[in-house]
Formats: structure tokens, C-alpha cells, sequence
């Protein structure tokens, strides 16, 4: 008789196997009892009848509470009823830990209480299928980026300076001089891409910004790569190639977890198709304004405007060239408006919003030199990015995806928190 993990259950198909196992729920009918089961691969269903038992294994089966820890043995079925394919008829039972009065009990909870119990709630179902999609989104990044002959570099998360020239940062000291913790790594990602050619970045970002939406967390993980001898619309090219290739191996490896979410599989097809649209800022503002929204140009987007645009389009979406007044110093002017920089988001549809951010970066010194200054920065502390535009610059570009929000996107869930079970900062993400 073999251990295994429920995942690998469909090899071992009218074979008596050992899993260990948690208990989600039961229920139980005259003389069978209902188990429903996880092992942290998968979820399915126990089948304990009475007569093939002994007793102490049947009463034992009734009276066992949800999360008590267990070894199970029995042969693996084909059950075609459940989402999994397959349960396992139990022969024995043999208690690991006993748990008593767990907290999540199976009846609807709100998301405060979920979210004060965040390192319990990960057992469950629906958080379970969302980590597991995470984990295959990421391992499609960096599949995704080291095909296209990326190299990995990770940026500090201690820095000096602020990338986008905000004050939603998060103040400590090193030894005797200020630092924050990283809002993003693009500046560090760019010296990369000078080294190498093209780079990206995978970590950790933080916003010092008590946003109560669905759209904002305190920390996040962003992908940000950058490439150099490259112009805006060949970035734009790697972006939506990037986002169609992480739906489909969504689709082509999560397709249980999608099940358990109610994510629509033919919706998240539509978002492989490529191109994507493109429209620029002012195209967006005056169909903005056509359909009734009371906005003027150099307004930046918020949620009913993102949503709408993404919508008109039922699928993602480029707005190009946002005014230069609204947009951080580091992008690089239009070559024949003042106005306006070479930049874009990619709105995604439903409701989800901004998922990338992008631009072609200024490369000129004097102009890079007085876009900090009107930024309010100071120009010693980014003396070293200045450099980068005194010994051999050329023209590059990047983006950045912030992974919470894209992710929440595509598993079709109401809110980013849920994708984020262990915030490192406070005990409730939103204050």
C-alpha cells in the first residue's frame, strides 16, 4: 500500500492507498458517511459505509470534527459527480491531532471576519484555488520572460529615493541616513537593462496609502521588466503577449481551481486573443464624454472611467499617451506635443481596471535632470540614475504588473484582499 497526495489520485485508480488528510466537512446518511477531504493538493470526498467497517472506524467517522488532522486508507474511485473526478472509499481512520470549535464553520461568513482569521481561511476552498492560480501565474512569469531571454534581477527593498515621486512611502532609518521601503524597483530594473539588455524584476512593493478600495493593498508583488533598444510600441507588443500567455496557462492548468471559483472559462478565452485595442488619451476622453461622463482633458481615470472604457472594448485595453502633468517624471515626452508622454495602462474588462503601466523612458540628460527638480526631488539622490544617461544611453522602455490585482482579474474575485492571506505589515490590511 502506497502514501500518496490526492492530486496524483488518478493513478491509483481501484488501489488501496494511505493519504493524510484534513477534515473540511461531513455528513453522514443512515449507513454512509460523507467526508469531505483535503490534503492541501486537493480536495474530494471520503465514502465510509457502514458495512464495510468496523464500528469503531463508522462512529468514528460520524463524530470527527472539521479540521481534526488523519490518516485515511481505502481505494480510489472514479466519481464523475465531483469537480475533482475521484473520491476514495475509506477502510480506516486514524486520528493524527484533534481539532475542536474551529472557527470557519461551513455557513457564510463576511470578509472581516475571513480576513481576522486570514491563516485559517487559507484551508478553505476558494483561497485555496486562488494561491494555487497565483502559483501557476508565477510560474508562467518567469517561463514567460526567460523564453523571451530575460534575466531575473532583484532590486532593493530598501531604498533611497521614491520612483514615482510620492510621499505614500514607508519611513525608516539606515544607520544614519533615511530609507523607505520600495514602491518600485523600474529605477533599479533600468541600470539592468543597460547591463543586459533586457530584465525584470519580481518583489515586493509597498504604498504607505490608507485606500479602503477593492483596487489598493498596502503590499503587493510587481513584475517590472525593462528592455533596452526598445521603443514604446514594441513594449506594448511583450505586454499583451505576457497577458494572453498568463489566461491561457491559467486555462490549460487550473482548470479545477477555475471550476471552484465559477470563473467562466469562455470569458478568459476572449482575453487571448490579440492585438489588443488601442486608443490614445484623447480618444478615451472624448468617448468618455459621449457617453455622458462629466470629465475634462488632463484628468487622470478612476474606477467608473476604467471600467467603462474596458468594457466598450469587452476586452483589455491600451489607453495610450496620458498628459505628461499626471505622470511620473521618469517618461519620456511625445516628439511633437508638449503635453503628453509616451506611456500606457492596460485596462482590463469587468471592472478590474489598471493592470499594467508602462512607458518609453526619457533618455535625455537636461530634460531628465529638470523633470526631477520640477518633481520636488532632489537630484543627488538620483545622481546614479542620471548616469545612466551620460555613458552610452538608448532608447528603452518598461512596465510593471502589479501580480495582487491581474490576479484578481483573473480568477474573477470580488475584492484583491483575497489574494493576499499574510500581509507583513499589520494584522488588517486596510486600517
Amino acid at each position: 500500500m502506497k502514501q500518496i497526495n490526492m492530486i496524483d489520485a488518478p493513478k491509483y485508480v481501484n488501489e488501496k492507498v494511505k493519504i493524510g488528510v484534513w477534515l473540511t466537512n461531513k455528513r453522514s446518511s443512515g449507513k454512509i458517511a460523507f467526508l469531505q477531504l483535503r490534503d492541501g493538493t486537493a480536495f474530494f470526498q471520503g465514502v465510509v459505509v457502514k458495512n464495510n467497517v468496523s464500528e469503531e472506524t463508522f462512529e468514528l467517522a460520524k463524530e470527527v470534527k472539521q479540521e481534526t488532522s488523519m490518516w485515511v486508507t481505502g481505494i480510489i474511485h472514479e466519481d464523475s459527480r465531483s469537480h475533482f473526478g475521484y473520491e476514495i472509499e475509506v477502510e480506516a481512520i486514524e486520528v493524527i491531532s484533534e481539532s475542536h470549535d474551529y472557527p470557519i464553520t461551513p455557513k457564510e461568513h463576511g470578509i472581516d471576519f475571513l480576513m481576522d482569521h486570514r491563516h485559517l481561511w487559507l484551508r478553505s476552498s476558494r483561497p485555496h484555488a486562488v494561491m494555487r492560480i497565483r502559483n501557476e501565474v508565477i510560474k508562467a512569469t518567469y517561463d514567460f520572460f526567460n523564453d523571451e531571454g530575460f534575466v531575473k534581477m532583484d532590486a532593493p527593498i530598501l531604498t533611497g529615493s521614491a520612483p514615482e515621486g510620492t510621499t505614500d512611502l514607508f519611513h525608516t532609518t539606515y544607520f544614519d541616513k533615511d530609507a523607505y521601503l520600495s514602491q518600485s524597483g523600474q529605477l533599479y530594473e533600468e541600470a539592468g537593462a543597460e547591463a543586459f539588455g533586457k530584465v525584470f524584476s519580481f518583489g515586493p512593493t509597498f504604498r504607505a496609502e490608507k485606500s479602503k478600495t477593492r483596487r489598493h493593498l498596502i503590499e503587493f508583488w510587481m513584475i517590472e521588466p525593462e528592455m533596452a533598444f526598445m521603443h514604446q510600441e514594441e513594449s506594448l507588443d511583450i505586454q499583451e503577449r505576457y497577458i494572453a500567455y498568463l489566461v491561457q496557462r491559467v486555462i490549460d492548468h487550473c482548470q479545477m481551481e477555475l471550476k471552484t471559483l465559477g470563473r467562466d472559462v469562455e470569458t478568459l478565452k476572449k482575453y487571448t486573443i490579440l492585438p489588443y485595442p488601442r486608443i490614445s488619451y484623447d480618444e478615451a476622453i472624448d468617448l468618455l464624454k459621449k457617453n455622458d461622463f462629466d470629465i475634462e482633458w488632463g484628468a487622470d481615470f478612476g474606477s467608473p472611467e476604467e471600467t467603462f472604457l474596458a468594457d466598450h472594448f469587452d476586452q483589455p485595453v491600451f489607453v495610450l499617451n496620458y498628459p505628461k502633468a499626471i505622470k511620473p517624471f521618469y517618461m519620456k515626452p511625445h516628439p511633437t506635443r508638449d503635453d503628453v508622454v509616451i506611456c500606457a495602462d492596460l485596462l482590463a474588462p469587468e471592472g478590474y481596471g489598471e493592470i499594467i503601466g508602462g512607458s518609453e523612458r526619457a533618455v535625455d540628460y537636461d530634460y531628465l535632470y529638470k523633470q526631477i527638480i520640477e518633481a520636488g526631488l532632489d537630484p543627488k539622490e538620483y545622481s546614479w540614475y542620471l548616469d545612466l544617461r551620460k555613458f552610452g544611453s538608448v532608447p528603452h522602455a518598461g512596465f510593471g504588473l502589479g501580480l495582487e490585482r491581474a490576479l484578481t482579474w483573473i480568477t474573477g474575485e470580488d475584492h484583491v484582499r483575497e489574494t493576499i492571506p499574510f500581509p507583513r505589515l499589520l494584522n488588517r490590511i486596510y486600517p
